[in-house]
C-alpha cells in the first residue's frame, strides 16, 4: 500500500489528572460575555500533573503566551481546577503557563481585583495588575545571598579544637526558628569575633549553606526617621485616654472579628490617631494584622513614626511614593512575609498583601487623593469598605470634615433609612485646648479706592496680604512663635491678558483650553516661562501683548508672588532680626515645584519642626497631616478660590480645605488665630467654615444635593470620549449617549450630555462627557454592564469611564 503524503490523525490530547488555571493577563482586553469571559484565558499548570510539593493556587503571579506569537505576558491565577475550566474549549488548543513568579497575593485580593473591574468597568487584567507594584514584578533589589542553616538532625561532631568546640555547643543552643541566617550574624549570636570557627563547622557539615532571596534597598528619613521637634516621642508612654475616646475604643473593639464600617468624627487635635492606635494593640494582641490609610501628603515621617514608636515588636512598613522601587519591593515583601503586621500607606496600600486582616484603618478619609485618575479609577476608601467586607473584620473612617458621602451613611440622611456605619464623635481638643479663632477678611475692600484717591489701585498692584493678616503675622514672629499660610495656587500668576480691555488678548495654551501660567526662577529663560499645568508646554514670556502691543497685566498671584511678597515686606531692614523673612532660611515655599522629591518635603517639615523655618507658605501640602505645636497663626488666601469651578463638590471641598488648614493652629499651649481672606466672605463655605461648624454645612449641601438628585442623594457615573479630532470625539459621545439612554430601562436613571467638559480640550485632545445619574449605585452598574457585555463601552485610550466620580473638570 502506498504511503499516505499526509499525517495520521494523532488522538486528540487528555487532560484528564492534569491542572488546569484561569489567568487573568495584564492587558487592556475585554471579551463581550460575562465577567468570568472578560480578559480570563484557560492554561495548562502544567503538560504533565502538578507534584504535590507544588501546588498551585489562586493569586499566584505567572508568565503565560499570549496570542499567535505567544508573547510572554505576566497575569494572575484566578482560579485553579480541572478538565471543567476548559469547558467549550478544544484541548490541542490550551497552552502551559510560561513560568511562575513566586508573587502570590492572598485570595481577599482577588476577589477584590474581581469586585474593581466590574464596579469601575475596567478590564480583569488591569485591575488585577494594580494588586502588586511593579518594582515587585520586575524584582528591583533582589538579590540571591548565602546563609547557614543548621543541619536537621544535628550531627554529632569530633575532632573539635576547643574554640570550635565551644562554638558548635553554642550554635546546638539556638532555637531551630534562629536559622537560615548570614554567617556574619551566626558568629556575632554565640560571641565568636571572627568566622573562622564557623567556617570549620561549615566544612564538617554541621552548617548547611542554602541559597535565598532577599531585597537589598537603603533605609533613610523617607521610611521611620521622625522629623527633629516635631512632637514624637518614642520614649514616652501612651498618653491617657479621654472618657470618648476609651467610650470609642471599646465600643469598636467589642466588634473586633466581623465586618462593621465606622465613621469617627473627630475635629482636628482631638485624639483620632491615638484611638487607631490603641485599636492596633488590640489587634495586634489578637494575633492579627491591621492597614491604616492615609494621604499622600500626610504621609510624613512625623505619622509614620507614631506607628513604628509604638509597634516596633510587630513591624511597620510604610509605602509611599517617596519611596525607591527598591524600597517599595522590600516594604512590600515584609507585608507578604508577616515580618510586617502593621502597614501604613497611601492609596495601594489597601492591596498590601497580608493575612488574617483584623482593622482597617482610613484617615483623612475625605480626601480626594485616595481616588485614583487612571485606570482603575478605584476610590481607595471604597476599595477598603468592601476588602473589609471579604475578610470579615470592621473599617473605620476618620475625619474632621468627612465627605458627605460617609456622613450621609452614618447619620442616615435621606433618601437612606437608616444608617449604613456607626457614628462615632470626638467634639473637643485633647488637653483642653480650644479651637482657633478664626477671623474673615473681606478683600474686595482691597480694590476699592484708598482713602483721598478717586482710582482703584490696578489689579496687579494690590497686596495679597491683607494689613490685618500682615500685622498678625509680625506680631506671631516677634512672640517666637511660627506660621502657615495657605495659597492653593502654585506660580506666580495664572492669568497673563493685555492692559487694554479693547484688546482683549489673553495668553492661553495653544494644546488646551487652558490659560498658562507665570513661573518664575533664575534658571528659567529670561528669568520667566509660562506653563500649561495640563500638558506641561512651555512658552517664553512676551515682553508686550503680540495683538496690539500694549503692556501685559499679571494677574491672580500664586505661591511664588507671595513668596515674594513675604520677603519684600519682611526684609530685615523693614521689620528687623527678629521678625526677618529670608527666602530658604527662614521662609519656605511648599508646592510641587519646589518639593521635586519626597526628600525635600520631608526636609522641610524636619526644618519646620526644629524652628529653623519660621513660615511655611504653599498649597494643600500644608494643610493636613502636621501637628506642629508653635504654629499660632494660619492664614488662608483666596479662600474662596475653588468656590466658581463648575462642580458640583467645589463647596464641600471649599470648606475642607479651610477648615483643615484652619486646624492646624493652636494646637500646642499657645492659643491660634486663623485670618480667611475672602472675596465671598458670606459664602456658605467659608462662613460656617470660620464657626467651625461641620455638621450645619453639612445638613444644607445635602439638602441642596437631594434637591438635584446628586451624590450622596444619587449616584453617578462619568463618561469622557476623547479624540484629537473634534468631530470623531463628539460623535463617540453622542452615540454612547443613545445607547446609554437605550440600555437605561429604569425611569429613575438619567442620561445627561453629551456636553464639552469643563475643560473642552486637553494636550490637543478634544473631550465630551456623558454623565449617567440614578438613585442606587445597582442602577448604574446595570446600566454600564449591559453595554459592556455587548462590547459596547470599554476604557482605553478613547474612553475614560468614572464610576464615583470626585471631579467633573
Amino acid at each position: 500500500m502506498p504511503q499516505s503524503l499526509f499525517e495520521p490523525d494523532r488522538p486528540p490530547r487528555s487532560i484528564v489528572g492534569l491542572t488546569l488555571v484561569r489567568v487573568a493577563v495584564e492587558r487592556g482586553i475585554e471579551r463581550a460575555g460575562t465577567l468570568r469571559d472578560w480578559n480570563a484565558l484557560t492554561y495548562l499548570a502544567r503538560e504533565t500533573p502538578e507534584p504535590a510539593d507544588h501546588p498551585i493556587e489562586p493569586g499566584e503571579l505567572v508568565t503565560v503566551p499570549l496570542g499567535n506569537r505567544d508573547t510572554p505576558t505576566r497575569g494572575f491565577i484566578l482560579e485553579a481546577g480541572g478538565p471543567e475550566l476548559a469547558e467549550g474549549i478544544p484541548p490541542d488548543t490550551l497552552k502551559p503557563i510560561l513560568s511562575r513568579t513566586g508573587t502570590r497575593i492572598p485570595q481577599s485580593l482577588v476577589e477584590l481585583g474581581s469586585w474593581l473591574a466590574e464596579y469601575y468597568c475596567c478590564p480583569l487584567g488591569m485591575a488585577m495588575a494594580t494588586m502588586v507594584p511593579a518594582a515587585v514584578k520586575a524584582g528591583t533589589g533582589s538579590r540571591t545571598v548565602v546563609h547557614l542553616d543548621r543541619a536537621d538532625p544535628i550531627p554529632d561532631l569530633t575532632d573539635l579544637t576547643h574554640r570550635v568546640r565551644l562554638a558548635w555547643e553554642a550554635i546546638c543552643e539556638l532555637e531551630q526558628q534562629t536559622f537560615p541566617l548570614p554567617a556574619r550574624d551566626l558568629a556575632d549570636a554565640i560571641g565568636c569575633k571572627t568566622r573562622r570557627e564557623i567556617n570549620r563547622i561549615t566544612d564538617l557539615g554541621g552548617l548547611l549553606p542554602v541559597r535565598i532571596q532577599v531585597v537589598k534597598a537603603r533605609t533613610d528619613s523617607l521610611l521611620l526617621d521622625t522629623p527633629s521637634g516635631a512632637g514624637v516621642s518614642p520614649a514616652l508612654l501612651p498618653p491617657t485616654l479621654t472618657p470618648a475616646q476609651a467610650h470609642i475604643v471599646e465600643g469598636i473593639t467589642s466588634v473586633l472579628g466581623s465586618f462593621s464600617t465606622h465613621l469617627l468624627y473627630g475635629i482636628t487635635s482631638s485624639g483620632k490617631t491615638e484611638v487607631y492606635l490603641r485599636l492596633l494593640e488590640r489587634v495586634l494582641a489578637a494575633g492579627q494584622t491591621a492597614i491604616v490609610l492615609v494621604p499622600e501628603i500626610s504621609l510624613t515621617p512625623q505619622t509614620s513614626a507614631r506607628f513604628a514608636a509604638r509597634f516596633a515588636d510587630a513591624g511597620v512598613a510604610v509605602l509611599h511614593s517617596g519611596l525607591t522601587a527598591a524600597q517599595r519591593h522590600r516594604e512590600w515583601k515584609r507585608a507578604a512575609t508577616g515580618e510586617a503586621r502593621v502597614i501604613v500607606g497611601a492609596r495601594s496600600a489597601v492591596f498590601a498583601p497580608v493575612e488574617r486582616l483584623g482593622l482597617i484603618v482610613v484617615d483623612e478619609e475625605h480626601d480626594t487623593s485616595y481616588k485614583q485618575d487612571q485606570l482603575p479609577r478605584y476610590n481607595a476608601r471604597d476599595a477598603a469598605i468592601v476588602r473589609a467586607q471579604i475578610e470579615g473584620c470592621p473599617v473605620l473612617l476618620g475625619s474632621a470634615t468627612p465627605s458627605l458621602e460617609s456622613w450621609a451613611n452614618a447619620t442616615g440622611s435621606p433618601p437612606l433609612k437608616r444608617p449604613r456605619s456607626t457614628l462615632w464623635r470626638l467634639p473637643e481638643r485633647v488637653g483642653g485646648a480650644m479651637l482657633p479663632r478664626v477671623e474673615v477678611v473681606d478683600m474686595v475692600v482691597l480694590a476699592r479706592p484708598a482713602s483721598g484717591s478717586s482710582k482703584p489701585p490696578r489689579p496687579d498692584k494690590r497686596p495679597n496680604l491683607s494689613p490685618r493678616l500682615r500685622a498678625a503675622l509680625r506680631n506671631t514672629l516677634s512672640r517666637g512663635e511660627q506660621a502657615l499660610i495657605l495659597l492653593n495656587r502654585r506660580g506666580y500668576s495664572h492669568f497673563l491678558c493685555c492692559a487694554s480691555k479693547p484688546c482683549g488678548w489673553s495668553l492661553d495654551c495653544d494644546h488646551c483650553d487652558a490659560r498658562l501660567v507665570l513661573h518664575t526662577g533664575h534658571q528659567l529663560p529670561r528669568g520667566a516661562v509660562v506653563r500649561c499645568h495640563h500638558c506641561l508646554a512651555e512658552q517664553v514670556i512676551p515682553h508686550r501683548c503680540p495683538a496690539c502691543s500694549g503692556a501685559l497685566l499679571q494677574l491672580g498671584a500664586g505661591t511664588q508672588r507671595v513668596e515674594e511678597e513675604l520677603t519684600r515686606d519682611f526684609a530685615i531692614e523693614r521689620v528687623g532680626a527678629e521678625c526677618a523673612l529670608l527666602e530658604g532660611e527662614t521662609l519656605a515655599r511648599v508646592d510641587a515645584d519646589t518639593m521635586r522629591t519626597g526628600q525635600d518635603y520631608f526636609e522641610t517639615l524636619s526644618r519646620f519642626g526644629s524652628g529653623a523655618l519660621r513660615v511655611l507658605l504653599g498649597t494643600q501640602m500644608i494643610a493636613k497631616g502636621h501637628d506642629f505645636p508653635n504654629v499660632s497663626l494660619v492664614g488662608v488666601l483666596c479662600a474662596d478660590a475653588a468656590l466658581n469651578m463648575p462642580d458640583f463638590r467645589a463647596s464641600e471641598r471649599t470648606f475642607q480645605l479651610v477648615s483643615q488648614v484652619a486646624g492646624r493652629a493652636g494646637r500646642g499651649t499657645k492659643p491660634g488665630q486663623v485670618i480667611v481672606q475672602a472675596f465671598e466672605p458670606e459664602a456658605q463655605a467659608v462662613r460656617l467654615a470660620a464657626k467651625h461648624d461641620y455638621e450645619k454645612f453639612a445638613a444644607g449641601e445635602l439638602d441642596a444635593r437631594r434637591g438635584a438628585g446628586l451624590p450622596p442623594a444619587g449616584r453617578m457615573a462619568r463618561i469622557v470620549c476623547r479624540d484629537r479630532d473634534f468631530e470623531k470625539a463628539r460623535g463617540a459621545a453622542e452615540s454612547l449617549a443613545e445607547t446609554l439612554g437605550e440600555a437605561a430601562t429604569e425611569s429613575r436613571v438619567r442620561v445627561l450630555g453629551p456636553s464639552p467638559c469643563a475643560i473642552a480640550r486637553i494636550a490637543t485632545f478634544y473631550r465630551f462627557e456623558v454623565l449617567v445619574i440614578a438613585p442606587t449605585a445597582r442602577m448604574i452598574q446595570d446600566c454600564l454592564g449591559a453595554l459592556r457585555k455587548r462590547g459596547q463601552l470599554k476604557s482605553d485610550a478613547r474612553t475614560a469611564v468614572d464610576v464615583d466620580p470626585v471631579a467633573l473638570m
